[in-house]
């Protein structure tokens, strides 16, 4: 019998488990490896497939690793597969343990054995073919997985992002949104990002990104996915984002695809790794000892591209040089784009008079095509200055970085045909300054830059932050950076007509220096190109420094902040140091910033491409140094 009567029992689940009990079960995906390479395998599959049956593949909770073919009509036999599979071996998310089957959409493909199977010239394997319809999408060429009931998905290969790059890497989710990656590695703060292959991606004229690998600064907008601006308050407090940012957006269009957004000094400004860096690590800079600081506020970008081959391009933003000083350090490509070329909607503000978007790349091929793709109706001219100008270039090659500074100036003069002339700033203000104007430049600029950055972004950021939050937090503040509270502090320090005399000064500055020192041309679009240099940049990522402080002052990086002219950061060589956290001689990258009139930004594109492939510069490379070699950290360590 019974402890206690039916009835009593029948109570209790009905307690227990009360009426329309919603129950949502959704597949997030997986994780495996193949040839020990790990995968993520979305949830949703890719399409679904019409084939013959297959028994006795390798298999993974039912599914077969495959490789699609399609071959076009004429040139479908096996014979003309040794190309086509030596174009899928250059791929890094594709694998020889994809051959387990090839799924060809074609009739000819040549005579199979009694099994179904082929051996595939120019290789000791042989695979089952499986000829294939499909009502669905039809597959691109590469790699898959395949269900027994013809299910493909495509895979996501895994790497680990050692160097602390990402806040979060993302793949596609419904209605064009994303999605964080529900896949991990092991690793100490280390997530994995995943990656499509690019078989699956054919450039075209209105693709020209198509298969370009993206990673974003976490201060543009990304709909499905939270923006941190380097913030956990912000993170935590702010919903999901429910639009692209402008800049994103434009760059989706053009095909690229996000794997990631990737960590910025808090509210984009700037901080050094040591110290200011508080709610979040601050990225490791791969170069020489590699623990240099990655500069900021673009850190993420920066690092990443200076580590990861298989990150193609990175979007950041320069208000006062965020996407310049990550690019020197690291040896890149970078610009600072010519202010609002494009509408940065969606997009942290720090100062809109000064902020700008921009790129960290290094590949000056992939940098021209983003840079169409970015900054619509650009124009791109061909025909260079025969004129340069330097700001505070070395004198002689009394050191390494003297050395190749100086080299490139040379061949660059020798590739223009053009003559240099030393540019003395001050000077020629004195000689041409409006007359209303102050007798010195920093008399005029000093306090320009913290006044805009300090007055705009507590007025367009902090305030309405604080505002909301407190609210919901019984009056209490969020927690914030040291560096964002100093300049904060100034901007309240100062009367509101501060902003206007800023501007004021800024436009006075811009308007002379775009009258007297770069000029547009009809010809050459800009009359010259102004050059300088940081030189040999050593700075220790666990040495303490001085708190934060207001970024008074004008110097030459401010030249384009304030005259919303294009700024290019190219690499020109490397330098030696004796490094006090190796005990070794290592080596980080020299690099030379290019100026040029407003709107030229084009010229600038083509310019950096002509000088590649006359080899005066070199694509830099990722690892330990810009000609490659492998990053201290990763020596002997498994998985990376």
């Amino acid at each position: 019998m019974p402890l206690f009567p039916l009835t009593f029992y029948c109570a209790l689940f009905s307690i227990l488990v009360p009426d329309a009990v919603a129950v949502t079960l959704t597949s997030t995906g997986g994780t495996l490896t193949l040839n020990e390479i790990p995968y993520y395998v979305p949830g949703t599959p890719y399409t679904t497939v019409s084939t013959r049956a297959f028994q006795g593949l390798q298999s993974v909770d039912g599914l077969v690793p495959v490789t699609v073919v399609n071959l076009a009509a004429g040139n479908d036999s096996l014979s003309n597969w040794k190309s086509v599979l030596g174009k899928f071996a250059a791929d890094d998310v594709w694998n020889s343990g994809f051959l387990e089957a090839i799924l060809v959409k074609s009739t000819g493909y040549g005579t199979l054995n009694s099994s179904g199977t082929a051996s595939l010239p120019g290789t000791n394997m042989s695979s089952l073919v499986l000829p294939f319809t499909t009502q669905g999408l039809p597959p691109a060429n590469g790699p898959y997985f395949l269900s027994p009931r013809g299910v493909l998905y495509q895979p996501y290969r895994l790497y680990i992002d050692f160097a602390g790059a990402f806040t979060q890497p993302l793949i596609p989710s419904a209605n064009g949104s994303f999605a964080a990656l529900p896949a991990a590695l092991p690793g100490i703060q280390s997530p994995a990002v995943g990656v499509p292959s690019r078989l699956y991606y054919t450039k075209t004229a209105s693709k020209p990104l198509a298969g370009v690998r993206l990673g974003i600064k976490d201060i543009y907008d990304i709909a499905g996915v939270k923006t941190s601006d380097g913030n956990r308050a912000v993170y935590g407090f702010y919903p999901p984002k429910t639009a692209n940012s402008v800049p994103v957006q434009r760059l989706i269009d053009a095909g690229a695809i996000i794997v990631g957004k990737m960590k910025t000094s808090q509210f984009a400004n700037g901080e050094t790794a040591t110290a200011d860096w508080v709610d979040y690590h601050s990225p490791f800079n791969p170069r020489g000892d590699g623990y240099q600081d990655p500069s900021s506020s673009s850190s993420g970008p920066g690092a990443g591209a200076g580590s990861y081959p298989w990150l193609d391009l990175t979007l950041g933003s320069d208000t006062g040089g965020s996407i310049r000083g990550p690019s020197q350090v690291q040896g890149l490509f970078g610009n600072r784009p010519t202010h609002g070329l494009v509408d940065l909607k969606g997009t942290m503000p720090l100062a809109p008079e000064l902020d700008t978007a921009g790129f960290l790349c290094r590949d000056p091929t992939i940098w021209k095509a983003a840079g169409i793709a970015l900054y619509a109706n650009l124009p791109f001219s061909a025909t260079y200055p025969s004129k340069i100008q330097t700001i505070s270039f070395p004198l002689n090659t009394s050191t390494q970085a003297s050395t190749a500074i100086l080299s490139f100036l040379s061949k660059l003069e020798s590739f223009l045909n053009a003559k240099t002339t030393p540019l003395n700033l001050t000077t020629a203000w004195a000689a041409s300054k409006p007359a209303s104007a102050p007798a010195s430049l920093n008399t005029l600029l000093n306090l320009t830059y913290p006044t805009l950055i300090s007055k705009q972004q507590t007025r367009l950021v902090r305030d309405p932050f604080y505002a909301a939050y407190t609210a919901v937090h019984d009056g209490r503040l969020p927690f914030v950076d040291p560096a964002p509270l100093v300049r904060w502090a100034y901007g309240d320090s100062l009367p509101d007509s501060a902003l206007a005399e800023a501007q004021i000064n800024k436009t006075i500055f811009m308007d002379w220096f775009n009258t007297h020192i770069l000029v547009n041309d009809t010809k050459t679009c800009s009359d010259s190109l102004l050059l300088y240099s940081a030189g040999l940049t050593i700075q220790y990522r666990n040495e303490y420094n001085p708190p934060p402080r207001v970024p008074f002052g004008f110097s030459t990086s401010r030249i384009s902040v304030f005259a919303e002219v294009p700024d290019v950061v190219v690499p020109v060589g490397s330098a030696s140091y004796r490094s006090s956290i190796t005990n070794h001689t290592e080596v980080l990258p020299v690099t030379v910033d290019i100026l040029a009139a407003r709107g030229c930004d084009g010229m600038l594109f083509n310019l950096a491409l002509d000088l590649t492939a006359a080899g005066i510069l070199n694509v830099p490379q990722t690892g330990q140094t810009i000609a490659g070699g492998e990053i201290l950290l990763k020596r002997g360590m498994v998985g990376l």
